[in-house]
């Protein structure tokens, strides 16, 4: 979970250097670090402050160099010290920058003292630097090459000797690692965002290639070590979707662009089919008894609310696993089933070991939904969807949320209609409201100061309640993670009928309850169990629809979003959970686009 910039090129590359890593500071913020060639050993300079502390410190040593490269670190072996950021040196020779776990570095480290070399810091990666020394007799490449069929784990690597000037090597193993190319230059990253405005030309790695870059050439290596042709993409990337405007936070700008990104996603759909979802037809659809979603952390939320519209919609069997967990016990498994990976990234380590699992097990039917058309989940699928949210930045997930939504619900939907348990009536109802989403959504964004009066009183407590019924549960679940992700403040989600089953033990004056209570068929059951609550002094929060009946009164504040959207309607329920968990961060002073231990894209299991 750590971004990663390189550059060869015959210019001095520090300053791209440095404006790659502000672009992927989101993957990691514990520390960041650059190293350049120079003549005599190479250079650096690492901090654990932030990007522009580190580029103030550039600034004043005069840090330069034609080859460097560039990392921005989420801890995991070693705390956040200098000593441990990135990049890590092996006697003044050889420079790695590394994002990923190396499983077996004790057992390497081990062989590694025997031959004499001392470590410096806490790190696995100082074992990758180590071992490339001990393999070096003049050429890098041989040396990664040697190294990485030692590693047991995933890792994305670059590297250069500061004996071969214009010369540098990368590889992957389940974690994202892209080339650039430039006329007279090239590139490695994490993320082809770092390199907007450098170069539109990019080689996207696969699982066990090895990369060797010179100025304007880049070479590829399989796992068996035989050169290959990976395909040239060319991506044109818009700097305007990384600038705040006239937002305090990105967060608070992602939350507001959601009406633009649902259209966006939805530019296409005109009507229900195969041809909505890249490489799909009839078949992926025909052959269908059972639906696996699988996803973690919002995406998995996502998932939950999927699977009842997978139920009620297509009328068929659905089943949401938190990735991280799925590959790690017994399954049985029904070889008609549609195996839906969800993730914003499409580089989130456990929902791709997940993937790969479930096709190991002979689940061919794969359908990724992701936000990232060229991304491992994206290639590794049979047929994919790609949501159309734009760049997010925040480490809190909130347009790509509900665009996941929406492609879900098209998902089942089409499902539905394929199998025949979708009438043509009610697809085009169904179409009609996903039209009006931004609209409604546009609706319930407005009442923003509302959301801001009630951060200011949740803002001051350390424990809340996220109460929800049906498909609304997942809701709760969205909402209470995004309060602990940006407030700090410990929330817990809960089925609304299951509070009489121990949770309301907890429940006091201080106790905030955040309802999602829609005016659907579940509402008086809700409504009792709200009750339940303020009979023991708990204070409610209530979003809900029009015609609900939940007046505004002693103990209860209600924001209404507008009339009920029918199953669409968590998407709408969601926004102000959002704005909710943004205010009260903000009430709190905390980091809200970059939350303590947190990162964007978890690339390590």
């Amino acid at each position: 979970m750590c971004g990663i910039v390189g550059a060869v090129s015959q210019r001095n590359v520090v300053p791209m250097l440095i404006e790659g890593l502000r672009r992927l500071e989101y993957r990691g913020y514990d520390s960041c670090g650059i190293a350049v060639h120079r003549t005599g050993k190479p250079r650096r300079a690492r901090c654990t402050a932030r990007v522009n502390s580190l580029a103030r410190t550039i600034s004043d040593i005069h840090l330069e160099g034609s080859l460097g490269i560039a990392h921005t670190r989420w801890a995991t072996h070693g705390a956040p010290a200098t000593m441990n950021a990135h990049p890590i040196f092996s006697r003044d020779l050889i420079a790695i920058v590394h994002n990923g776990i190396i499983e077996n570095h004790e057992s390497l480290k081990a062989m590694l003292v025997e031959q004499g070399y001392e470590f410096q810091t806490e790190t696995d990666t100082e074992v990758i630097a180590h071992l490339v020394h001990s393999f070096y007799d003049g050429d890098l490449l041989s040396a990664v090459m040697r190294s990485t069929h030692m590693f047991r784990g995933t890792y994305a690597i670059a590297a250069f000797s500061n004996s071969e000037p214009g010369r540098m090597v990368g590889a992957r193993e389940g974690s994202p690692l892209v080339a650039g190319i430039g006329e007279t230059e090239t590139f490695l990253a994490s993320d082809a965002l770092a390199l907007a405005g450098y170069t539109n030309r990019f080689v996207f790695l696969e699982d066990g290639d090895v990369v060797d870059l010179k100025p304007g050439q880049v070479t590829v290596w399989d796992r068996d070590r035989r050169s290959v042709e990976r395909p040239n993409r060319l991506i044109e990337q818009s700097l305007e979707d990384t600038s705040l405007g006239s937002f305090s936070h990105y967060m608070q700008k992602e939350i507001f662009e959601q009406p633009l990104a649902i259209t966006n996603t939805l530019a296409n759909v005109a009507s229900l089919g195969s041809s909505i979802f890249e490489d799909a037809d009839r078949s992926t659809f025909e052959n269908v008894d059972k639906v696996l979603l699988l996803g973690c952390g919002t995406s998995h939320h996502a998932g939950l609310v999927a699977r009842q519209w997978f139920e009620s919609v297509a009328r068929v069997p659905a089943q949401a696993e938190i990735a991280s967990e799925f590959r790690y016990r017994e399954q049985c498994h029904d070889p008609r089933t549609l195996v839906v990976p969800v993730s914003q990234s499409g580089e989130t380590a456990d929902t791709l070991a997940a993937l790969k699992y479930a096709q190991a097990m002979g689940l061919d039917n794969t359908l990724a939904i992701g936000n990232v058309a060229n991304s491992a989940m994206m290639r590794a699928a049979r047929s994919r969807f790609q949501t159309r949210a734009g760049v997010e930045i925040g480490v809190a997930s909130s347009k790509a949320f509900t665009t996941q939504l929406v492609a879900l619900f098209l998902l089942a939907a089409t499902l539905g209609r394929v199998r025949g348990t979708l009438s043509s009536q009610q697809e085009t109802s169904y179409l009609q409201q996903l039209h009006k989403l931004p609209v409604a959504c546009r609706a319930v964004l407005a009442k923003e100061p509302q959301v801001i009066a009630w951060a200011n009183e949740i803002s001051t407590r350390e424990s809340a309640f996220y109460l929800g019924r049906g498909v609304h549960f997942p809701i709760a679940m969205e909402g209470a993670l995004k309060l602990k992700e940006i407030a700090y403040i410990h929330a817990e989600a809960y089925a609304a009928g299951e509070l009489k089953h121990g949770p309301l033990a907890l429940v006091t004056p201080d106790t905030p309850a955040v309802v999602s209570a829609p005016n659907d068929a579940l509402l008086d059951k809700l409504k009792s169990n709200m009750q339940e609550v303020r009979a023991r002094g708990g204070q409610l929060f209530v979003i809900t629809d029009n015609g609900a009946g939940i007046p505004s009164g002693s103990g209860t504040r209600t924001l209404e979003t507008g009339a009920h959207f029918g199953l669409l309607s968590p998407i709408l329920h969601v926004l102000p959970m959002q704005l909710l968990a943004y205010h009260s961060g903000c009430a709190r002073h905390t980091d809200i686009d970059k939350p303590r231990n947190l990162a964007k894209s978890v690339t390590v299991e």
